[in-house]
């Protein structure tokens, strides 16, 4: 659970803002759309070597 604590004098759009910073650091959407459905373990992986794969793929293409 994410606290603000909202310090005297401060505006509300100022503390909006640092939630709102708060909840994209901690990935929280990021973790509530992945859990809107269930993916199989195997997805996972290979979605993740997929990704890998690019990323291995784009840092050879860097040195070259």
């Amino acid at each position: 659970m994410i606290i603000i604590k909202i310090e005297k004098g401060e505006g509300l759009e100022k503390a909006l803002k640092r939630y709102k910073y708060k909840v994209i650091k901690t990935k929280q959407i990021e973790e509530l759309r992945a859990r809107q459905e269930y993916v199989k373990n195997t997805t996972k992986k290979r979605e993740k070597m997929k990704k890998a794969k690019y990323v291995q793929k784009i840092q050879e293409s860097k040195y070259q």
